[in-house]
């Protein structure tokens, strides 16, 4: 099976962005004259991936918009944003019935690449795993998702940052928000995640800790250039992210 034709993605992209300060949608904000979300799809179609679900919620006119005219994508709703794992229920009837593997993306995350995408799907595909992980390892890992592993090096949980000890705090590998899940349990397993967390909220990364408690074989691979591993949350991160395309700073 070529695990990229077989593919669906789902991009997560119904998030206001109140810290961009900025009406437009977040993944609708400019980097380098490219909304975010474009970004996003370019690479996915450079990883082969023609099947594309967008989950829309804040002004998703607006993020509609940007996708006029490109070729196999459509378009989930979430009425309301209440966490990842429910942006990605939002999406189920539209993939329901898809057989292959899902990938689910950020659509405020811009720099990871086809080539990144292709491999996180071809690792999830060869090993039989039920979730696959992207992970990077970062100097400063405050404000993301950190990645628990065993003594043998196998992914136990993923900590949201508000939700972390301060021993978990130390860890410098962290969550990128980029999944690929074998479709054949993913929304039965999604309607098991609770939300009793500091948000309230139903949270994509706690399906790794159900699935390693259910005895699924899980994966993770680490980012080569941790660069691609930075979303957009504040205009300083715009600012950083443009300086990197134009090579004026290292990636």
């Amino acid at each position: 099976m070529d695990a990229k034709k077989e593919a669906v993605a789902v991009v997560l992209a119904a998030g206001k962005g109140t810290r961009m300060k900025t009406e437009l949608p977040k993944v609708a904000v400019p980097l380098n004259g490219k909304p975010l979300l474009n970004h996003v799809i370019d690479h996915l179609k450079e990883a082969g991936i023609n099947d594309i679900v967008i989950v829309v919620g804040y002004k998703k006119e607006e993020v509609q918009a940007l996708c006029e005219g490109i070729p196999g994508i459509r378009f989930a709703e979430q009425k309301e944003q209440l966490g990842t794992a429910h942006a990605v229920l939002s999406a189920e009837e539209f993939v329901k019935s898809h057989k292959g593997p899902i990938l689910v993306a950020c659509g405020d995350v811009p720099m990871i690449t086809g080539d990144t995408f292709g491999s996180l799907l071809s690792t999830h595909v060869q090993n039989g795993f039920s979730a696959t992980l992207l992970s990077a390892k970062v100097d400063i890992p405050t404000g993301y998702g950190r990645i628990v592993r065993n003594s043998s090096g196998e992914v136990t949980a993923i900590v949201e940052e508000k939700d972390a000890d301060a021993e978990q705090k130390k860890i410098n590998e962290i969550n990128t928000g980029t999944y690929v899940f074998s479709s054949e349990i993913l929304f039965e397993s999604l309607r098991k995640i609770g939300n009793s967390n500091a948000q309230g909220e139903y949270y994509l990364p706690d399906l790794v800790e159900l699935y390693k408690k259910e005895g699924k074989k899980l994966g993770a691979v680490i980012l080569k250039n941790s660069g691609e591993s930075q979303g957009v949350n504040s205009p300083a991160d715009l600012e950083n992210l443009a300086a990197v395309l134009n090579g004026a700073v290292a990636q």
